[in-house]
């Protein structure tokens, strides 16, 4: 079996070590704003904590460090928000802390494999491009992970959002046939195929009515913008590149 799908960073140390290429899906937002920030020329450095060492870690690189969405100011506009980053000037590098999107990446990159950031808004151009380069044979085994969030005791709460952006990646995979999907990467693409909707369910999911309540509605427009995207960021000696 050569295209995995699985949950969190629990799971992805589990996969990784299989797999040739990982998938990183974190919809709302980390993988949506990777995607944005790389469209605007960035290099992102992820970062699993949001603590005082992410101020060393972005200063040793000499990159502006995203900061929480309610912490943004007009000097300082860099935040996990997508569309924060879509209206902010764009630095060279960016350091993006999140502890979903950022751990699996790092876990994955740790363990030998190429890294991609996929959302909604790519998902279709990372399935051509990893189709292409032979990603899902026997020899280079492809793993999806979608993020999910967390409760309050750290464990993981599966997000609907990352098992559609997830879905979609696979779905598109199925299209061109590419490698052979475990069940549960079956499942997860059969799911994306079957949601007539997909833009209402991600408004409508928890995460996404979790972002209306704190006042970012446009974070989950921009999150929404099917295959709007042909950018594919790539981790890269520590931070997410276009792809060559």
């Amino acid at each position: 079996m050569t295209i995995t799908f699985g949950w969190g960073p629990v799971e992805a140390r589990a996969l990784a070590p299989a797999a040739a290429c990982v998938v990183v899906v974190d919809v709302l937002s980390f993988t949506t704003a990777v995607g944005v920030a790389v469209e605007g020329g960035a290099a992102v450095h992820p970062y699993r904590w949001r603590d005082a060492t992410a101020v060393a870690y972005a200063r040793e690189r000499d990159a502006v460090l995203a900061v929480g969405r309610s912490e943004a100011t007009e000097a300082h506009p860099w935040t996990l928000s997508p569309a924060a980053l879509r209206a902010a000037p764009m630095p060279r590098r960016l350091v993006l802390p999140s502890p979903n999107g950022s751990t699996i990446a790092a876990e994955a990159a740790e363990r030998g494999a190429t890294v991609i950031a996929a959302s909604l808004r790519n998902a279709t151009t990372v399935a051509r491009l990893l189709t292409d380069r032979g990603y899902g044979s026997a020899d280079r085994p492809l793993a999806v992970i979608a993020s999910g969030e967390r409760w309050p005791d750290g464990s993981l709460r599966p997000a609907l959002e990352d098992l559609l952006g997830a879905g979609a990646v696979l779905a598109a995979l199925a299209r061109t046939g590419t490698g052979t999907p475990t069940p549960e990467a079956t499942a997860a693409a059969t799911l994306w195929a079957a949601t007539e909707d997909p833009v209402a369910a991600l408004h409508g999911c928890d995460s996404g009515r979790e972002l209306y309540e704190y006042g970012f509605p446009q974070d989950v427009a921009v999150a929404a913008e099917i295959d709007s995207s042909t950018a594919i960021p790539v981790l890269v000696d520590g931070a997410f590149q276009e792809a060559p």
